[in-house]
């Protein structure tokens, strides 16, 4: 027998247990499926604005319905004396069938009924009603702060008027409401709900408890919401919602205006600052929702702090549910301010449920999506607010190139770095490197350094400046991380230019024609001294501290550089790994020297005899150290060469 027929099968009065699922259920929402227990009036408050949209929907075919009261709202109010808290509406309502059916199995949810006949029928009408609740899920919220619920309902358009009553445990009565339990109702037709406060939840028997709830989570329903039992709130009060009503998001963008948008940005993000990029838009496909999202003109001050809050707040068909889902926005935009509202998703769904929903992640990867187009968009169109967007968010952009591969193209086509074009004074894109390669060149060169004034000082940019070959400077932790993962760009590899050889010759050669480039050559062979005999010495002396020793490519005006071997690691990556992941290697690097230099000139003539040039390999490997920006393995044993040198020039 259903649970319809038992009520109908009774008299006036009669009691009836709950279904195995219902008590399964009931100790699951009241123990362990919300976390914040003030989350029990979001649902009754989300249930109610179904009522009131399902009564409105319902009159379009039958007007008389709602021809005594039209007009919709949901009021909310405590009671001191007897412990209460009680939600009333004056939507469709409920009969005793209806009351049993809806409340006492779990598995007859009135809005699911609902749903299911309007996707049946493909109403039109239908297609545009929006329900949020789930009545037969969110109702037993309530019992995480009551120890008994009483549901007074009159259904539309009926004279009778029910009360169901529950403990939460054993089960459920549906009887005959009293006069007294009727005077609950807003009018003619609706439902009242009344908790009976646990001790433990007393705090919701404060106005301002309920205040504050209701703005939080339900300050976009489009039910008015008032503090106050119906009478107390007639029109003749002039009470006001305590609800904004309007959710912006849900307007068409062509008529909101810049100042409506700044205003709501400084609302939900509390700043002072404006917007330097709004992005808001209505996704339907696969998944359904909408986006109203923000990029800050100022980069916070914990921008980079692991336990940094998140900004950005999810709502289901304009109910608030969270402002913390980790798995809502990338790690990477982490910066960014706004909403979320999803169509797709359940509303009696808890936020650890929430985290492992396959729909949360295809949203996330949509947004990103979005904002990186509208980032590229903002490129072309306002340069000068992308740039002061890259500087104060690039970093962490940068961070999706090993923490999103499928975004990896987009962030690519926005990423901006200093290079030696225009003396490192403007930022350029991957594409404008491509675009002013040499004849020749298959590689995209890099120097990593700790900021911009040393990366522009270094020696290796030496050969490169001559040859005006561009070099970009990647001054940014994250830039040697994400080099692991993005190889190249459109097909180009990306090259340390403080790694391994370089090969100029096909530079050199398209300088000038074969004869003329004949005699360079040997002009060069003719001024550059034999230096064998010096990296021979240098190699034996410092065999224990690098690689080798060699003559360099790339040395124009300094004696000497270090650059890392072929095999190894990149020599700033390999200082970066050592200070944040506890790296242990210790590759030896490779001494280059400047045969053209006057130094190495003088001290090529000394090298037969080591011993005269000992303490000076060993200062010009150390010089090479101090430029590089590493900390010298023997600070004293360098400051008594030094002072040896000075004694004997003195």
């Amino acid at each position: 027998m259903s649970a319809q027929e038992k009520v109908q099968d009774q008299e006036k009065n009669y009691d009836q247990g709950f279904s195995a699922d219902v008590s399964r259920l009931l100790d699951i929402v009241a123990n362990a499926l919300y976390t914040n227990h003030d989350i029990f009036l979001r649902e009754l408050i989300s249930n109610a604005a179904d009522a009131c949209d399902r009564l409105r929907y319902d009159a379009i075919t039958n007007p008389d319905l709602t021809k005594d009261n039209p007009d919709f709202r949901i009021c909310t109010y405590k009671d001191t004396t007897n412990r209460t808290v009680t939600v009333v509406d004056n939507g469709i309502g409920m009969d005793d069938a209806e009351l049993a059916e809806n409340l006492g199995t779990i598995a007859k949810s009135g809005t699911a009924a609902l749903m299911e006949q309007l996707k049946a029928s493909k109403s039109e009408t239908g297609d545009k009603l929006k329900l949020i609740g789930q009545f037969g899920v969110g109702f037993y919220a309530g019992f995480m702060v009551a120890h008994k619920i009483e549901v007074v309902s009159r259904k539309a358009g009926s004279d009778k008027i029910f009360t169901w009553e529950s403990d939460g445990a054993s089960g459920f009565i549906v009887r005959e409401a009293s006069e007294i339990e009727a005077a609950r109702l807003d009018g003619a037709r609706g439902t009242a709900i009344t908790l009976y406060i646990k001790d433990e939840a007393c705090e919701f028997l404060i106005d301002k408890k309920i205040e504050d709830t209701v703005k939080l989570y339900s300050d976009h329903i489009e039910v008015p919401i008032y503090l106050g039992a119906p009478a107390m709130v007639s029109q003749d009060s002039g009470a006001e919602p305590l609800n904004n009503s309007a959710a912006l998001w849900m307007r068409s963008p062509s008529e909101i205006t810049d100042e409506e948008y700044t205003n709501f940005y400084t609302h939900i993000g509390q700043t002072i600052d404006e917007p330097i990029m709004t992005s808001h838009w209505h996704a339907e496909g696969k998944i359904d929702f909408t986006s109203l999202l923000f990029i800050p003109t100022l980069r916070p001050w914990d921008l980079f702090d692991p336990s940094r809050k998140r900004f950005v707040k999810l709502y289901i068909r304009r109910v608030f549910i969270t402002d913390d889902l980790e798995g809502l926005m990338y790690p990477w935009l982490r910066f960014v301010r706004g909403i979320i509202d999803s169509e797709d998703l359940p509303l009696n769904i808890s936020r650890e449920t929430l985290q492992y929903n396959p729909v949360v992640e295809k949203i996330r990867s949509a947004v990103a999506r979005k904002i990186l187009s509208d980032l590229d968009k903002l490129s072309r169109n306002d340069e000068p607010a992308f740039i002061t967007f890259w500087g104060q968010f690039g970093a962490a952009i940068k961070e999706g190139l090993y923490d999103a591969a499928e975004h990896q193209a987009a962030i690519l086509k926005i990423c901006r770095f200093y290079s030696t074009h225009d003396n490192g004074d403007k930022l350029v894109s991957l594409e404008q490197y491509v675009e002013r390669m040499k004849d020749g060149q298959d590689k995209i060169y890099y120097l990593s350094g700790e900021n911009l004034e040393n990366v522009k000082n270094s020696p290796q940019l030496e050969g490169f400046r001559s040859r005006d070959i561009e070099v970009l400077y990647f001054t940014d932790t994250i830039d040697d991380f994400w080099l692991q993962s993005v190889l190249d760009y459109k097909g180009h590899k990306f090259q340390s230019i403080t790694r391994g050889d370089v090969d100029f010759d096909k530079f050199d050669d398209d300088k000038a024609d074969a004869e003329s480039s004949d005699k360079t050559k040997e002009k060069q062979e003719k001024a550059s001294p034999d230096v064998s005999a010096l990296i021979t010495s240098m190699q034996d002396i410092l065999k224990d501290k690098v690689h080798n020793v060699r003559k360099s490519k790339r040395l124009k005006d300094s004696a000497v550089c270090l650059v890392a071997p072929d095999e190894a690691v990149d020599m700033h990556m390999e200082r970066v790994l050592k200070v944040n992941q506890k790296y242990n290697a210790n590759t030896k690097p490779v001494l280059e020297i400047n045969p053209s230099h006057p130094l190495i000139i003088k001290l090529s003539k000394k090298a037969e005899n080591k011993e005269d040039i000992k303490d000076l390999a060993f200062l010009l490997l150390d010089q090479a150290h101090i430029i590089q920006g590493n900390e010298l393995e023997n600070p004293s044993e360098f400051a008594r060469r030094m002072s040896d040198i000075m004694k004997n020039i003195l």
